[in-house]
């Protein structure tokens, strides 16, 4: 069994992060998406993990992830040069893939619980594919997956006006070696792409046994910024609490039982409500920090009061005289506010290397 990742999108949803910084790579909890998804998959047993990765992004992503060692597994990267459809990625892994099974995971998906059941429903039967589906509210706004009485998948379509049921494709699949035959027999969609549902439909219609897998747990596709924040507030719920022996909390502050708050920080003379994490070397000062914070490296925060959101490595958030929420601050950005004026509220998504005055 090997895993595929694919990285290559450019993610446009997620400007202006993402115009410097690849948006598998932003963190929720502290820890960069596409890092969760490599211990995801080890974690399921699986450590010879194909990565595609294109276009602007490819660098730091070889870069920031390496051979994969830190985590116990064995990375190759795969380039695809130019963003022509997952079945196109899919295509293009086939040296690296071989004749194994595989599993097949978005770079910049969030599941809840991991894939171990996934990877053994599909060990245990002798499937050709099986691809994940969750239960959503609003089916027309996905791709969706009719089921035959028999449980394996009767037909897939996108984003339907009138959905056949309420199964929506995650963003991860089981596959053998079939699905090669697959990519090379369909032809590019009306977008230009090879598209994995039109793949997984030529494996539906020429007999070969596709089964879903219905996941019952929380899934979110961070691919825009209020979903990133939502992915943020489950996995912040799902840490165990830990405070470093090397942070810094003084007698002045008030931090609950479920903060984390990792090595070299320190917080001055504030409040931190979790779930919340507070990152390395991170400044808290004169401040309240609220649930479903994300504080990641080097931040400095100072007479100012945040919930609900994420703040990248280094910036500066000081002097708000209301409360920020709901916002993501990127790399390097410096948020401060003008006390001279009453500004009623903050919602904002900042560049990284941005200056704001308030």
């Amino acid at each position: 069994m090997k895993g595929l990742i694919l990285s290559g999108g450019k993610g446009t949803r997620l400007r202006p992060l993402t115009y410097t910084r690849a948006k598998q790579l932003v963190p929720i909890a502290n820890t960069p998406i596409l890092i969760r998804v490599i211990e995801t998959i080890r974690d399921a047993g699986v450590s010879d993990i194909g990565i595609v990765v294109g276009g602007d992004t490819a660098a730091e992503i070889q870069t920031t992830i390496g051979d994969g060692s830190q985590w116990n597994v064995k990375i190759t990267f795969i380039e695809q040069a130019s963003p022509d459809g997952l079945a196109h990625a899919v295509k293009i892994s086939e040296d690296f893939l071989g004749d194994d099974s595989f599993v097949m995971f978005l770079g910049d998906n969030a599941i809840e619980g991991g894939i171990r059941d996934l990877i053994r429903d599909f060990d245990d039967n002798d499937w050709n594919s099986q691809i994940v589906l969750k239960a959503v509210d609003y089916p027309q706004f996905y791709g969706v997956a009719k089921l035959r009485e028999d449980q394996s998948i009767d037909y897939l379509i996108e984003k339907p006006q009138d959905p056949p049921s309420n199964l929506a494709l995650v963003g991860i699949y089981m596959f053998d070696k079939h699905i090669f035959k697959a990519v090379n027999a369909i032809k590019p969609s009306s977008r230009g792409e090879l598209e994995i549902t039109d793949a997984i439909q030529w494996l539906v219609d020429n007999d070969y046994r596709v089964f879903p897998h219905v996941h019952d747990g929380w899934w979110v596709d961070t691919g825009k910024a209020p979903d990133l924040l939502v992915a943020n507030s489950y996995v912040l719920e799902e840490l165990v609490p830990h405070i470093a022996e090397t942070a810094t909390i003084d007698a002045d502050s008030e931090v609950d039982g479920r903060v984390t708050v990792q090595a070299g920080a320190k917080i001055i003379n504030s409040v931190v409500r979790g779930p919340t994490i507070i990152g390395e070397n991170a400044i808290i000062e004169n401040s309240y920090i609220g649930p479903f914070t994300s504080v990641y490296h080097g931040v400095v925060v100072q007479n100012s009061e945040i919930e609900h959101s994420i703040l990248l490595e280094d910036s500066r958030v000081e002097d708000l005289d209301m409360i920020l929420r709901d916002s993501l601050i990127g790399r390097n950005a410096v948020v401060k506010s003008d006390k001279n004026k009453k500004p009623r509220g903050l919602v904002m998504n900042v560049a990284d290397h941005s200056r704001i005055w308030i």
